[in-house]
């Protein structure tokens, strides 16, 4: 069995250029693998989540995964997916979130030698020559192929329309393809499914330059059962790194996955063996919360390792009342004063990151449920203050059945 199996039996494949010949590859040789990562901020957040176990899949298997932080397409900007253009970044901001997701991917591969490589795609990019690169690299892109491709067109069709920067996007991508087929021997780009033309360019370009075949793999777009985009929730993106999305939030994002989509994610997003997943997948009713947190505790494992996996779950049993260690559960340190006085449960469960927004917040309350104290905040304007904080000095906040946060007097 090859790594390709093993992506097709996790449901990591949407798309593939030629999947015999890819399977038949990884059986018979060590496969460089790419995947490309923006750096327009400085975490990746769980909608990454799949492109990385990929390529610790890659790895797992004796194969080579290429990271390529987009330090030069970064300056363009993909334009895939998108309604509209994105902000433009400073080169230096570029550079700043670069090093970061280059520190970040190191939790998860092994870049010693022989292992992972990484690399920055503006160190052959930025010294391109304009007018060298229209002839000997843009003389094989057809626009009428270019015009085709679902993600010019649906940004054409939009009221924001398409610039000629972020028309270059896919040569720029393409290019990097080839490079890496010619400076590393990489044969396999791996991205979302919304990323298929661009992919394609990238082995087209391949074979017209350098005479050599690669392949293209595409990753289903990843939503949940109900429709919303993975990583998503009411207080916004999910990342992982801790100081943007604390381990506790982190790994109550996952215990809160639909029952509909435990068995998919528990084989997309942890390492745990197919025939363990489908023992999980027979749990029934209440019981199905056992594999939620075996999920919840996996990945966390996996981002913030296994320490700080344990904490957030035996906070998230002290939340709950089924245990006593509650100091992994977030919390934020307010002025004895202000509570003294009172502070509106809307703009305190805003404060504190419940609410992404005082408008959320305000849409909590109204929807009965934000609690604070166990005890459901009645209007948006409640004042909350000491009175509420428990034996323990604390107050603690609710948002939905399973966001707890802590505010500590001081």
């Amino acid at each position: 069995m090859s790594v390709y199996d093993t992506f097709v039996q996790r449901g990591f494949v949407a798309q593939c250029t030629d999947e015999a010949e890819l399977s038949r590859l990884f059986k018979e040789q060590t496969v460089f693998g790419y995947i490309g990562f923006d750096p327009t901020a400085t975490s990746l957040h769980v909608g990454s989540l799949i492109p990385i176990m990929s390529l610790m899949h890659l790895q797992r298997e004796d194969h080579r995964p290429i990271c390529v932080v987009g330090g030069g397409t970064g300056m363009v900007g993909d334009p895939s997916g998108k309604t509209e253009m994105r902000k433009m970044l400073t080169y230096r901001k570029i550079e700043e979130n670069a090093d970061a997701l280059k520190q970040q991917l190191s939790r998860f591969l092994d870049f010693s030698e022989g292992g992972a490589i990484m690399v920055n795609n503006a160190d052959w990019l930025m010294p391109l020559n304009y007018i060298e690169f229209l002839r000997d690299v843009g003389k094989y892109f057809s626009v009428n192929r270019m015009l085709a491709a679902e993600s010019v067109k649906q940004r054409i069709a939009s009221e924001a329309g398409m610039s000629f920067i972020e028309f270059n996007y896919m040569i720029l991508q393409a290019y990097d393809f080839m490079f890496l087929a010619k400076e590393y021997g990489c044969r396999l780009q791996m991205g979302g499914n919304d990323q298929w033309g661009n992919i394609v360019m990238g082995v087209d370009l391949t074979r017209r330059m350098l005479n050599t075949t690669v392949y293209g793999l595409t990753f289903p777009l990843i939503t949940t059962s109900t429709g919303q985009k993975m990583g998503k929730t009411h207080a916004g993106t999910v990342w992982l790194d801790a100081e943007k999305t604390s381990p506790y939030d982190f790994y109550q994002y996952w215990v809160n996955t639909t029952d509909q989509d435990v068995v998919r994610f528990l084989k997309l997003f942890t390492f745990l063996p197919l025939d363990q997943i489908e023992e999980l997948s027979r749990l029934e009713g209440a019981a199905i919360n056992q594999a939620k947190q075996v999920l919840a505790f996996e990945v966390t494992k996996i981002v913030h390792g296994e320490r700080e996996a344990s904490a957030a779950r035996a906070a998230a049993e002290a939340a709950f009342g089924g245990g006593n260690d509650a100091d992994a559960v977030p919390a934020t340190t307010i002025e004895r004063s202000r509570l003294a006085e009172g502070i509106a449960a809307f703009h305190l469960f805003n404060e504190v990151g419940l609410c992404k927004s005082s408008s959320d917040a305000r849409r909590l309350i109204k929807q009965g449920g934000a609690y604070v104290a166990e005890k459901r905040v009645e209007s948006f304007d409640q004042l909350i203050t000491l009175e509420s904080a428990g034996d323990d000095g604390v107050i603690w906040l609710r948002a939905g059945k399973k966001k707890h946060h802590r505010v500590i007097p001081q």
